[in-house]
């Protein structure tokens, strides 16, 4: 999974996969064991127990009695039928949201006050704007008092166009009009208001607003901290009208992700997002098989490459061979610090390479983000030729970046040394053989 979604029920299943790997011998003590731990970390994580039990059988059942492929160990099985089953448990197969390019896609967002139903319109609307689709928002919310401006205010923040009526009282003429007025956009995000699945009159509300545009899709958003009553939800929305997809919100370390997750898979209801933060970035396409490479600590190399892809700065032939020349200053090294933040948290990104995800200490992580968003204002508080020259940093010059910059001398020095580090590995990237071999220009 992501490295801080349900991070207490990934790192007790990696804990008892690595107890696999160092065992002399996998016998049917070691499963039975190994059994035990899985159904202690399911039952913390809020999963249902039925369902814990299901699962446990047939991690049992299979590694015990099923007849080994050519090739594979008993322990190499045993991990593969983890993989499996647990793959299994939450959908085998990614569902995609089907957008259209070139036509009006109406996505109409529903769920119950307080699930992130607005934020997660904001977040859907910045994951189609990457993706290079025109996108509106409509806030067709007339109930809670402050939809219109959380909206609008997210809207701007992703520079998305708006439309909504402060002070309007019908929902389903707003949401009409809006739905015109973004009749040359590819993907409209509609937010209605939020409602219990108890309230009639709401239910209704969202089935006339839904007659009245007719969206290609409507999306529930269930909150992920709720744990097994995201099945009564996602039932209920189901009966009321046709909920075409499911975003889980709030599984950013929460306890009781497992039981939302399971829930929601239970009732056969298509998740195909999950809310992996609070930032407007932190929604990720849900692919069963990554999430729980991820919750096993196997990494995701799939979704770390579009990360790379997503955040990466466009690099000319000629940048590339200057800076394997030696000609890498301070601000090429800002730009690809501005990179890596771009990729999002470091833990995240960390636990999408195998075997990273629960090896480094939170602690240790964040201390890295702290130091990484440190040298940053260093930088900037430099002149272009100090950035361009670090050799004409002085003692006197350190001392001005320091006190512009709100560090002291000592972390400037510290900066200059890590650029100095890479400026040398660089260039002798630029001697190695087999690189040169690998690059599609001549270099130098």
């Amino acid at each position: 999974m992501y490295a801080v979604v349900l991070e207490k029920l990934g790192s007790n299943l990696y804990n008892a996969i690595q107890k696999i790997i160092k065992a002399p011998v996998v016998d049917e003590a070691l499963v039975k064991e190994l059994v035990r731990d899985f159904q202690r970390a399911l039952l913390q994580a809020d999963v249902n127990v039925s369902l814990v039990m299901e699962l446990s059988q047939n991690i049992q059942r299979r590694t015990l009695e099923e007849k080994l492929p050519p090739g594979i160990s008993r322990r190499e099985h045993l991990i593969k039928v983890i993989y499996h089953e647990l793959t299994r448990f939450v959908g085998e197969k990614p569902q995609e949201l089907k957008i259209q390019p070139g036509k009006q896609n109406v996505l109409m967002m529903v769920g119950i006050q307080g699930s992130g139903k607005t934020t997660h319109s904001a977040k859907l609307a910045r994951y189609y704007q990457k993706r290079g689709l025109k996108v509106g928002i409509i806030c067709a919310d007339t109930f809670r008092p402050g939809a219109y401006s959380q909206l609008k205010q997210l809207a701007d923040g992703i520079k998305a166009p708006f439309y909504g009526e402060e002070d309007a009282k019908d929902p389903v003429a707003l949401a009409r009009r809006g739905v015109e007025h973004f009749r040359d956009t590819e993907v409209v995000l509609l937010d209605t208001s939020g409602r219990h699945k108890e309230e009639k009159g709401l239910i209704r509300e969202m089935q006339e607003i839904a007659a009245a545009v007719k969206p290609q899709e409507i999306i529930l958003v269930l909150d992920g901290t709720i744990g097994q009553q995201a099945a009564a939800q996602a039932t209920a929305f189901k009966e009321a009208s046709e909920v075409g997809s499911i975003i889980v919100s709030k599984l950013d370390g929460t306890a009781r992700g497992g039981g939302a997750l399971s829930g929601v898979a239970a009732t056969s209801a298509p998740i195909k997002f999950i809310g992996t933060g609070e930032k407007i970035e932190d929604l990720e396409a849900f692919v069963p098989s990554r999430f729980i490479g991820r919750l096993l600590g196997m990494g995701d190399i799939e979704g770390l490459v579009a990360k790379v892809k997503e955040a990466e700065t466009p690099v000319s032939e000629k940048d590339v061979v200057a800076m394997l020349s030696g000609k890498f200053s301070l601000q090429d090294m800002y730009n690809q610090f501005e990179a890596m933040s771009n990729m999002g948290p470091l833990q995240k990104v960390l636990g999408m390479i195998p075997g990273m995800s629960y090896q480094l200490p939170t602690d240790e992580m964040e201390n890295a983000e702290e130091r990484l968003a440190k040298y940053k204002v260093i930088i900037q508080s430099m002149t272009v030729e100090e950035k361009e020259d670090p050799k004409v940093l002085n003692r006197s010059r350190i001392k001005r970046v320091a006190r512009g910059s709100g560090t002291d001398e000592r972390e400037v020095r510290e900066l200059i040394k890590q650029y100095n580090t890479m400026r040398k590995m660089l260039r002798q990237m630029k001697g190695s053989r087999r690189m040169r071999r690998q690059m599609p220009f001549k270099l130098g």
